[in-house]
């Protein structure tokens, strides 16, 4: 069995802004495991992004090899092209989520993270299944409020 932990992500809203939800599949040495929440107003960027990060809040131990799977470009080339390090020398200027990204730069260093895009909608089983949470918790009954959103439209 491999030492690398993949995880699966996928953010949905309905509407942009509007309700919206994220999906989170891990595995790692035959052990599964999901995590989903749904937000009331947010946008499918925040929660493409925000789908990655408590991925990596969740993980214990530091140092872990992990293959992050999206179908955001968004989030994708942001970090693989670098552009949220340039980011972070202007301060985010003219730049949306920042709240989000400065997370991301917290939990992005403690772990050695491979991105990789793969098409939504597609048939990745995996990404299949996150859509269905992000999409299932957009749609949900107890949704939480996307702090940073709603005060500052961003």
């Amino acid at each position: 069995m491999s030492n690398i932990l993949e995880i699966y992500t996928d953010g949905a809203s309905r509407g942009n802004p509007g309700r919206g939800g994220y999906g989170i599949v891990m595995l790692w040495k035959g052990i599964r495991k999901e995590m989903q929440a749904g937000y009331r107003l947010t946008t499918n960027n925040r929660m493409e992004l925000l789908a990655v990060i408590v991925a990596l809040e969740s993980l214990t131990r530091p140092g872990l090899e992990v293959k992050m799977y999206t179908d955001s470009k968004y989030v994708v080339e942001s970090i693989e092209k670098k552009w949220v390090f340039g980011w972070v020398k202007t301060n985010f200027k003219n730049k949306k989520n920042k709240d989000l990204w400065l997370r991301f730069l917290d939990i992005y260093p403690k772990h050695k993270v491979q991105m990789i895009w793969v098409k939504g909608h597609a048939s990745n089983r995996e990404n299949n299944r996150c859509d269905e949470l992000a999409t299932q918790s957009a749609d949900g009954n107890h949704l939480m409020v996307d702090e940073c959103y709603e005060n500052n439209k961003e």
